[in-house]
């Protein structure tokens, strides 16, 4: 009697664990719902973590896409612009990277490898400073390629491919396409592609969130108004409304724009969940 009791116990326990750390990750979330909802005033108020009387979500959202002449609009077009062409590139070159340490023999691979296994050690932000002098040099600061190219490099991603490339890509369909003819590249693109499509998601994923996230690149990288990404805009939003240059309303309207900055994030995640459950080889055996 005294294990199921035991067994029943740590259940509830775990239960409980999960249930505060889900509540711990989804407080900051619930704050920013209810802080969309109310007027500057309301935001300084009591009860900080439940709504108002008067619901001004909508009325925030106006003044979103109006303020600045509709600048929110440009920095969100340019977060998109960013992290979907940097994820997609990244996620290609991961791929393609990721493959060629899985399943193919070149000299100094593991060397390579090594070294990539460097570079995730190093923090991003170490990187910024050495990659705008670089840029600087190329003369591309203050373009969209200034964030764009440094964020194609992805080593996490390469090395996650590469151990899902090597545990689910069988090297005997390998062999038996290239005895069928196939050249390299088409071995990569209908055969191993397929198999590799749970892990090409997350890879896709995480490098859209990151660069989506990205505040302290395009920071240095630009200048113009116009080609900053979200966080980067609210930042210079924020910075006006704490030394009084925009007066203090514009502190609701910081919080909405930072609500409708993860709405994109969220619908990525939904579209693209679906691929994760697929099975990881009934591509590649057609």
């Amino acid at each position: 009697m005294s294990r199921p009791a035991r067994t029943t116990g740590g259940r509830i326990a775990s239960h409980a664990v999960m249930a505060l750390m889900a509540a711990y990750f989804l407080l900051p979330f619930w704050w920013l719902l209810v802080a969309s909802t109310k007027d500057n005033d309301g935001l300084f108020g009591s009860a900080p973590l439940w709504f108002s009387g008067d619901f001004k979500l909508f009325d925030n959202l106006s003044l979103l896409f109006s303020h600045d002449g509709g600048v929110y609009l440009k920095w969100l077009r340019n977060s998109a612009l960013y992290s979907v062409v940097s994820g997609v590139g990244a996620t290609a070159i991961a791929a393609l990277a990721g493959y060629a340490f899985a399943k193919l023999r070149f000299p100094g691979r593991n060397m390579l490898f090594a070294a990539l296994l460097g570079l995730i050690m190093v923090p991003a932000t170490a990187l910024v400073l050495p990659t705008y002098l670089l840029m600087s040099e190329a003369g591309l600061t203050d373009t969209v390629w200034a964030v764009i190219l440094p964020s194609l490099l992805n080593p996490f991603g390469v090395y996650l491919l590469r151990v899902y490339a090597h545990d689910s890509v069988p090297d005997e369909m390998l062999e038996a396409a290239r005895i069928d003819g196939a050249d390299e590249f088409r071995v990569f693109r209908s055969v191993a592609l397929p198999a590799m499509r749970p892990a090409l998601v997350t890879v896709l994923l995480f490098t859209m969130v990151a660069t989506w996230n990205n505040f302290f690149l395009p920071l240095v990288m630009l200048s113009d108004n116009d080609l900053f990404p979200l966080t980067v805009g609210l930042r210079t939003w924020y910075q006006s409304a704490t030394l009084g240059n925009a007066g203090p309303a514009l502190f609701n309207v910081i919080v909405v724009g930072a609500l409708v900055a993860i709405v994109p994030l969220i619908v990525a995640f939904l579209l693209l969940q679906r691929y994760w459950r697929g099975g990881l080889t009934i591509g590649a055996l057609k």
